[in-house]
């Protein structure tokens, strides 16, 4: 076969060597010799297809690509959201004092562990003593001229006047006693539940008031992380959805729940507020810290594949290669399909792809369909 080629070759530039020394200045020879040298290249041209064939089929030796595969199964996948937030405690407080005074005795220190109902500081409290003292000295007078016109009352001696303004003048003082007591005891501060004292900012012989912060107070039993997310996902983010919450600075993971998802989109970010609920009884988390959050809004069982072998062609259509076998070849085939979800460099595929499918792995960018491959072990 090859040496019926190289005849063929020779033959054709033999007799074109020739006719070129006896080509006609005529118009019309010229014309019908280049019809002939067509016919002749054409005649050549098919001889050469064949040759080319025939060699193919019997040339064993020829380079395929090779190529790596994997088969396709079934598996579980999640996508996450990735947000970040920042830690809140709703017992965290900057507690001050409701009447303006000298500080007289702090009595607790920063770190100092504290249950509710402590009194944390006290506030001079003289003035508002002294006038108790005068004023329950002004009751008790009172309560005894009252008791000896209830009694007149009684016996039905002395008007009904008398026995009234008695009785007006006492209840009068007895208000203002506990009125002047409930004074007193705001120049106390208070624990309103069991904490920490996180800082102390007044010092003992300052003169405070209600806008001077005085202490913060802190239990970060239970904390929250509160973070936007864009309304995008606003079908698919509800209360009750799984959530991994990730401390960068403490290298520590945990798992939680959306406790609330807000009803308000934000105007000027496009965004709603989501909060998720954490226990920290090792006191571990503290507030304002960076939480990195991944919110799981997707998960099924099905067959996922890696990203990277996935294609798109000059149409749009999402495509994978895949192989069959013929005989001893294997032969690549241009499969079609369906990618819902992608996360982490693994696609979810709803459809197009069924289970144990060879799918080409590496070497996809070099091939396309329909050509014969090895497949490398």
């Amino acid at each position: 076969m090859k040496t019926r080629y190289t005849f063929l070759i020779g033959f054709f530039l033999l007799v074109s060597c020739g006719e070129t020394t006896r080509i006609s200045e005529n118009l019309q020879e010229l014309t019908i010799k280049k019809q002939q040298l067509k016919q002749q290249l054409a005649g050549v041209s098919k001889a050469l297809m064949q040759v080319e064939l025939a060699i193919s089929k019997l040339d064993t030796l020829k380079k395929l690509p090779i190529v790596t595969v994997l088969k396709s199964t079934i598996t579980d996948f999640s996508h996450y959201i990735n947000v970040q937030g920042t830690v809140q405690a709703d017992k965290s407080v900057v507690l001050r004092t409701e009447m303006g005074g000298t500080v007289t005795k702090i009595f607790v220190k920063e770190g100092q562990e504290v249950t509710k109902g402590t009194v944390l500081a006290q506030l001079d409290a003289s003035i508002l003593a002294n006038k108790i003292s005068e004023v329950t000295i002004q009751y008790n007078l009172s309560k005894t001229t009252f008791d000896r016109q209830e009694r007149l009352w009684e016996q039905q001696i002395g008007s009904e006047m008398q026995y009234l303004q008695a009785k007006s003048v006492k209840e009068r003082l007895e208000s203002a006693i506990k009125t002047l007591q409930v004074q007193k005891e705001k120049l106390k501060i208070i624990a309103p539940f069991s904490g920490i004292v996180d800082a102390v900012f007044a010092k003992e012989g300052e003169l405070t008031s209600p806008q001077i912060p005085f202490l913060r107070l802190v239990n970060l039993n239970q904390v929250y992380i509160e973070c936007d997310v864009t309304e995008s996902y606003a079908k698919s983010i509800k209360k009750g959805t799984r959530v991994l919450v990730a401390f960068p600075s403490l290298e520590y993971e945990v798992g939680s729940t959306i406790s609330q998802v807000g009803s308000f989109i934000n105007p000027s970010n496009r965004s709603f507020k989501i909060r998720v609920e954490l226990k920290n009884t090792n006191k571990a988390i503290k507030t304002n810290l960076l939480a990195r959050l991944k919110i799981n809004d997707f998960s099924a069982r099905g067959i996922v594949i890696p990203t990277y072998i996935i294609q798109k062609d000059t149409r749009n259509n999402t495509f994978v290669y895949t192989l069959t076998q013929d005989k001893e070849h294997y032969k690549v085939v241009k499969t079609l399909v369906k990618v819902t979800k992608e996360y982490n460099n693994q696609s979810y595929i709803s459809a197009g792809l069924i289970v144990d499918m060879m799918l080409v792995d590496k070497g996809a960018k070099l091939v396309k369909s329909e050509d014969e491959v090895v497949v490398s072990q």
